[in-house]
């Protein structure tokens, strides 16, 4: 009886072995450099009976930083974790816009015990453990220089080292690309005409995150008309528009007609016709009620900011709202002309003269002389 028992319970033993089979690694994480607002993503395998569980945990460099477990969502959603089940489990842990703060230990967690997460009772077997370290590469420093060479502005950044390699380098004004090339200095340059040149000046080391820096060129508003001519009916209302992107920006706009060399002022809601409204980016004057005899002319639009003052000039002209007729009132009168002139042809035409009938069977002149004229020199020959 005792033989069969411990018969049994060897057997049973046997079969809990084949049946189950400790954790252990297929892939194990691999460390990386990310250079700072880009991307990394680990990966790790692992196999076991039963299928164990992933888990990812991290370790900052600094002293007494403690390992704390990753969630997917962490550090403000920028830390993503995919994991999967089958006959192997897998994960892949990425971090979105890297920091200096990610920069660590990361380690795959993987273990297949059933008590591994039981919160009295300690696991039989402890997780395995693979360990990656993160490196974040931090940008450059970038100075900048702007120097004033006549009308010229000239612009220069210097990034003071990189741990990548420079690829290129671009420069933009208001976000838009102006010149773009493939070199690979630590320094680049960019000259602009100060009378056309006002704004935001961006240059950037390429890849976009090795560095970064702004410049201001400031000088007097350059101030243009959207349309340098503007026409419209009377009694209609009409629009006229001024723009600016120069820095500093705009800080008083004032528009104002101009009249036998004259100027004269318009304030909003004056005559209760003209109305301005106004940004730091552009003006608007609406007219209404457009009068033929008094708004037709030249308006202008000034703009002044802390440099200087900039202005720009619009034609008005102002057609009888009976314009549109006038086009159809022209081919009516060709018609009515041409229509004249056919009437009075027809009735001065004298009319054809009438045939005569027996004119078909009068002879041919000519032809009977010529046979008369046979038949004698044929009686002279007999004659003869």
């Amino acid at each position: 009886m005792a033989a069969s028992l411990l018969l049994a319970l060897g057997l049973v033993l046997l079969d809990a072995q084949a049946t189950s089979a400790a954790a252990g690694f297929l892939t194990a994480p691999l460390s990386q450099e990310g250079r700072a607002g880009g991307r990394i993503q680990l990966h790790c395998e692992a196999v076991g009976i039963p299928v164990p569980e992933i888990q990812w945990w991290f370790e900052g460099n600094q002293p007494g930083d403690p390992s704390s477990q990753l969630w997917d969502g962490a550090r403000q959603d920028r830390v993503h974790i995919h994991a999967t089940y089958g006959q192997h489990a897998a994960s892949a842990m990425s971090i979105e816009g890297l920091r200096a703060e990610d920069a660590g230990t990361y380690e795959c967690r993987a273990s297949n015990d059933p008590d591994r997460n039981h919160l009295t009772r300690a696991p039989r077997v402890r997780w395995i453990h693979a360990q990656a370290s993160v490196v974040v590469l931090e940008p450059g420093t970038v100075v900048t220089t702007m120097d004033s060479v006549g009308s010229r502005v000239h612009m220069a950044c210097v990034l003071n080292h990189s741990d990548v390699a420079v690829t290129g380098h671009q420069w933009l004004r208001e976000g838009k690309v102006l010149k773009e090339d493939q070199l690979p200095d630590l320094r680049t340059e960019y000259q602009v005409d100060r009378a056309n040149g006002t704004g935001r000046y961006s240059c950037v080391f390429l890849p976009s995150t090795l560095g970064e820096a702004e410049l201001l060129v400031s000088g007097p508003p350059v101030v243009k008309a959207v349309k340098k001519s503007e026409h419209a009916s009377e009694k209609e209302t009409v629009t006229l528009v001024c723009k600016s992107d120069s820095h500093p920006p705009i800080d008083t706009w004032v528009w104002y007609k101009v009249v036998d060399s004259e100027v004269q002022v318009i304030t909003n809601g004056s005559n209760n016709k003209f109305f301005v409204s106004s940004s730091e980016t552009q003006t608007q004057l609406r007219i209404q009620d457009l009068d033929m005899a008094s708004d037709p002319g030249t308006y202008a639009c000034n703009g002044t900011n802390t440099e200087g003052t900039g202005h720009a000039t619009i034609t008005l002209r102002v057609r009888s709202h009976l314009a549109a007729l006038w086009p159809f009132l022209g081919i009516v009168a060709e018609v009515l002309v041409l229509v004249t002139i056919i009437f009075i042809y027809e009735k001065r035409r004298k009319p054809d003269e009438p045939l005569d009938d027996d004119a078909g069977s009068a002879p041919l002149k000519g032809s009977t002389p010529l046979v008369n004229d046979k038949d004698k020199n044929v009686r002279q020959r007999n004659a003869t």
